[in-house]
């Protein structure tokens, strides 16, 4: 169960036998992808515990107060796990989250009856591909970043690979679809490249999005494709392959050519480069 800040870093205190636990900075790298909850914590409000001394696993109840004001306790793996569908600041506020989308008032006696959840049906737009193969979907949505469209630019100028391809044919359903979108398909070297930030709000690649991208993977790498994730903004690695880079560039396409000859050999990889 969880217990409020101060009766756990005294525990930890007792356990460890020192006046200070964990020093100031110990899990700074852990909480940097997360910039919505650093400005939301407040050590004042923490017993001066400041959040780069606190786990993110552990199972403590802390205070924390958002851009509206609001006051609110909750554990670090509830705040690192709130960002979900809703692509809303209010995500990382529970409070602001219910005004934003307020529960139906239902009239005095009326009960609430538990429907079960539509299942969605499978998209018949998936051409009817061998597992792995790449194609050009009508479903996959159109690149928003224009940091993408770059890297697309430079990346295809320097592999003579087959541009165009969107999706990649795969074994079990995303999201209603037997097909995911990488942001770049290399159907040549078999490869995914994703290109991941935290977003305006810090609500991308966090939290159940996260999730997301792991499931993506895993189908991606079942299907016979390996994945290298270009992470932004802090972001920890979530594959062999992938490269924590904090801008894009030369270097970044360089490194990004690189870690496709850890994947594949040197010498398949540099018979594509231009």
């Amino acid at each position: 169960m969880a217990e409020r800040v101060e009766a756990w870093w005294a525990r930890r205190q007792f356990s460890r036998g020192v006046e200070v636990p964990y020093e100031i900075g110990t899990y700074r790298e852990a909480w940097a992808p997360y910039p919505m909850l650093i400005r939301q914590y407040h050590p004042d409000l923490n017993a001066g515990i400041t959040l780069t001394q606190i786990p993110p696993a552990a199972d403590v109840l802390l205070l924390w107060q958002c851009e509206a004001g609001h006051l609110f306790a909750a554990t670090p793996s509830e705040q690192r796990s709130r960002p979900g569908a809703e692509r809303r600041r209010s995500a990382w506020c529970p409070e602001c989250a219910t005004l934003a989308k307020p529960q139906r008032v239902r009239p005095a006696g009326q009960t609430r009856t538990k429907r079960p959840r539509p299942t969605r049906p499978l998209c018949e737009k998936t051409p009817a591909l061998p597992v792995g193969e790449p194609f050009v979907s009508e479903c996959a949505p159109k690149p928003a970043s224009a940091v993408e469209a770059r890297l697309r630019a430079d990346l295809f100028a320097r592999l003579g690979v087959t541009p165009g391809f969107n999706a990649v044919r795969v074994s079990r359903p995303f999201f209603s679809h037997l097909e995911v979108w990488p942001d770049l398909v290399l159907p040549e070297l078999r490869i995914a490249v994703e290109y991941d930030s935290t977003g305006k709000f810090g609500l991308e690649h966090v939290g159940a999005r996260e999730d997301s991208d792991r499931r993506k993977d895993r189908l991606l790498r079942s299907a016979g494709w390996e994945v290298v994730r270009i992470r932004t903004g802090k972001l920890e690695k979530l594959g062999p392959h992938d490269l924590q880079l904090s801008g894009l560039g030369k270097k970044g396409v360089e490194r990004l050519i690189d870690a496709f000859r850890d994947i594949r050999g040197p010498l398949f990889v540099d018979a594509y480069l231009r």
